[in-house]
């Protein structure tokens, strides 16, 4: 027997179209990559959005076509995001920190139609322009006072595709489980991979996004995502804000402590979410300037590991930091760390956990042979996961490792949960040093390091060693201004980690490399000092 409740589909457009009536003076506030403030409400944008779908439609682009970004946080990638997914079409985001050589594979096995580009990433367009075969268009997001000089081939002025277009669409009624969105892994082996995102996991991610447990969004909140449109979507904070009606601040290219403050302050912001090389820049700028952040209330730090140093440093300022973790392949949010009842007493030693699974999230722990591990925190094992919002294979994969298990995903990452839920990355599989019979976690390193006053960054990788197999050592960026002799930083371990886990030496450099998505590329330091 069926229920006899209506059928409505979880459509993108059902998100945008609800905040325009319930929400409509709801901000939407940018930083322009030409420079000003641009304010508007949800209404406004709505509008705009369906003009811009007007606009689509006359260019050719129809239901089941991908349209590509290479975009800032901004208002136009906003709208972009709703009207190729509402209208049918696919908003493929695209990452501008990739190599070039990258985003030319990604773009042509995506065979995106159309690319929306802000002016930055007009040059690098341009340079690979002959390569984009299936491209047949640039539409660059600004209006004709500031449409630069440019060799593309076919570009078009973004306000003026709007320009006298009507402002009624028919949005259609779609199937909830049609593609809405695609991103890209920024691996750093191998080309990166396609993850296509449902209408239908799309909305139950950000909805589960906006619960206590989670972001704990409301209509009373200001949100700035630091985390980029081009990264997993924001995190789906564009649409949790349709969903909820809070203010969206969006921040453009400056992501520097100063430009961050400064908007944080100006439009108090509640809220924020970023990865932790961003929040190392936000304190350091605080630490040096002594300004504060009085309406911030919480961040949300995911994409690798927060230390706790940086965890104490924002409870020292009254500001709730959430530990959070996910992948491209999960929308991206697994669990959150967030505390029950039972837990409360304890919250403060929990933080350095990820956290625990939001409903519609299942983990597990598998051995190397297959096993499944303890909830225990102990007993370590390989993460895989399920859920409304996992990728169930990629996108154009017949196969693929990740996926070898029916009904599951391996995450790539080493853990431990607990017999509350907490989850702990231990490290990436790829990253753990295996020292004699010992398996060292990079990261428990890492947190030790940048606990020292002077280090502002560290990376812990192993070194090939003919009697242990391999050994840990730690290499450091400083803290502006700072000064620490490498042995005096060796030194800093004892007591902290186990005697056979100390590494046995530690480097100071001044630039570690990093990822496109800011994580720490650990390939490269392999190569420099991993080899004996």
């Amino acid at each position: 027997m069926l229920g006899q409740m209506m059928r409505m589909p979880l459509i993108v457009s059902a998100a945008l179209e609800f905040a325009a009536k319930y929400h409509a003076d709801a901000e939407i506030v940018s930083k322009t990559v030409e420079g000003p403030i641009h304010r508007y409400g949800f209404a406004e944008m709505a509008r705009r959005a369906r003009r811009l779908a007007n606009a689509l439609t006359g260019l050719g682009i129809k239901r089941g076509d991908i349209v590509g970004t290479l975009a800032w946080n901004g208002y136009r990638h906003v709208e972009i995001y709703y009207a190729v997914s509402g209208m049918g079409a696919v908003c493929h985001t695209i990452n501008p920190r990739l190599f070039a050589e990258q985003i030319t594979y990604i773009v042509n096995h995506a065979e995106d139609r159309y690319l929306f580009t802000d002016l930055t990433f007009v040059p690098l367009l341009e340079s690979i322009q002959d390569e984009l075969g299936g491209v047949k268009g640039v539409i660059i997001m600004t209006d004709r006072a500031h449409m630069p000089e440019t060799t593309l081939k076919n570009p078009i002025c973004y306000e003026e595709l709007l320009a006298g277009q009507s402002e009624r669409f028919d949005w259609p009624e779609l199937d909830e489980n049609e593609a809405a969105s695609l991103c890209y892994t920024s691996g750093t082996t191998g080309n990166p991979k396609g993850v296509l995102y449902s209408h239908r996991s799309t909305l139950l991610h950000a909805m589960a996004e906006c619960l206590p447990d989670a972001f704990n969004l409301s209509a009373r909140d200001s949100l700035l995502p630091v985390v980029p449109m081009f990264h997993v979507n924001a995190w789906g904070t564009p649409y949790a804000a349709a969903i909820t009606g809070c203010k969206l601040v969006l921040p453009g290219p400056n992501l520097d402590g100063a430009s961050l403050t400064a908007l944080i302050n100006g439009e108090a912001v509640t809220v924020t979410a970023g990865v932790p090389t961003v929040w190392f820049n936000l304190l350091n700028h605080l630490d040096k300037t002594g300004e504060s952040l009085p309406s911030l209330s919480r961040v949300i730090i995911g994409g690798s590991a927060a230390p706790r140093s940086m965890l104490d440093a924002f409870l020292a300022r009254g500001i709730q930091p959430v530990h959070a973790w996910g992948m491209t392949e999960l929308s991206p949010l697994g669990v959150v760390n967030s505390p029950t009842r039972r837990t409360l007493s304890s919250a403060n030693e929990l933080a350095v956990k990820q956290g625990r699974p939001l409903f519609g999230i299942d983990l597990k722990l598998s051995g190397e042979e297959g096993e499944e591990r303890a909830f225990d925190g102990a007993s370590f094992g390989h993460l895989k996961v399920r859920g409304h919002w996992v990728c169930e294979s990629y996108f154009r994969e017949d196969s693929s490792s990740a996926h070898a298990e029916s009904g599951w995903f391996a995450t790539g990452d080493i853990a431990t949960i607990d017999a509350d839920g907490y989850m702990q990355i231990v490290d990436r599989s790829k990253d753990m040093i295996k020292s004699g019979g010992e398996w060292i976690s990079s990261i428990d390193l890492e947190n030790v390091a940048v606990a020292h006053p002077a280090v502002a960054e560290a990376a812990a990788i192993a070194r090939k060693h003919d009697k242990w197999g391999e050994r840990p050592i730690v290499i450091v960026t400083l803290k502006p201004g700072m000064t620490a002799d490498p042995e005096e930083l060796r030194a800093f371990f004892k007591g902290r980690v186990g005697k056979s886990f100390e590494p046995d030496e530690v480097i100071v450099t001044d630039t570690l490399p990093h990822t496109a998505t800011g994580k720490l590329l650990k390939l490269d330091l392999r190569r420099l000092y991993g080899g004996g």
